[in-house]
């Protein structure tokens, strides 16, 4: 009878219902790529009615994304300095889309996008070739001093463990956040089934602070990460 017992996901259930199966009736399309694509067009709506009449005056949507983002500049600026400016545009829409991801598996037939480690894996792999890029593009050649160490003699050594390191980052972005939402999705699947009212209702505060956190360690990693990259190596 457990065995039975598997979430309903709506996008998912409204993409068969317009026949967009294989031969065993399961979706072609993955259900993390489909609710990401449901994330996206979320946001893409809520980004022109925000916009759709500016005001010199912002209300509504205006006024609160002018706010939020403005919030968001203003740290990223204190942290990196202006050239952070540079870079705020990518992660701006990285926290606001994890975010968003995050916080839609707490919906009923939702699903969280970012409880999918191909999700997490994919944006990961994206951080890292977007800071290598900076790199490279600010330093030339000599962004390879990054990976040499403080001292010219022990570059031998620091080489190595440099780029294992950088390679490391990927697999602590996308593992962290996976591993929160997911387990998130499995404790409050088990609450649901044990408990369906009392136990539920008071954990989804819980677990929308942790979403924002989860959004905001991975927003930050990414910004000090392209931090280091900006700056001359020592």
């Amino acid at each position: 009878m457990a065995g039975d017992l598997h979430p309903i996901f709506l996008v998912e259930e409204a993409v068969k219902a317009i026949g967009l199966v294989d031969a065993h009736g399961h979706s072609l399309i993955p259900t993390n790529v489909l609710y990401s694509w449901t994330v996206m067009a979320v946001l893409i709506i809520l980004a022109i009615m925000a916009t759709k009449k500016i005001s010199l005056v912002p209300r509504g949507l205006q006024n609160f994304f002018e706010v939020f983002i403005g919030a968001l500049e203003n740290f990223v600026v204190e942290n990196m300095g202006e050239d952070g400016r540079k870079v705020f545009p990518v992660l701006a829409t990285l926290f606001i889309y994890i975010l968003s991801c995050n916080v839609g598996g707490l919906f009923p037939g939702g699903d969280a996008p970012t409880a999918n480690i191909n999700t997490t894996a994919s944006m990961a792999v994206f951080v890292f070739v977007y800071y290598q890029y900076w790199g490279i593009k600010l330093h030339g050649a000599h962004y390879i001093h990054h990976f040499m160490g403080p001292v010219g003699w022990m570059a031998p050594l620091m080489f190595p463990i440099e780029v294992i390191g950088h390679f490391a980052r990927m697999l602590s972005l996308s593992l962290r956040l996976f591993g929160n939402i997911r387990g998130e999705d499995i404790v409050l699947a088990l609450l649901f089934i044990l408990a369906p009212v009392f136990s539920t209702v008071p954990m989804y505060f819980l677990f929308m602070l942790a979403d924002v956190i989860q959004a905001f360690v991975f927003f930050m990693l990414s910004m000090l990460y392209l931090k280091g990259a900006f700056e001359e190596a020592h």
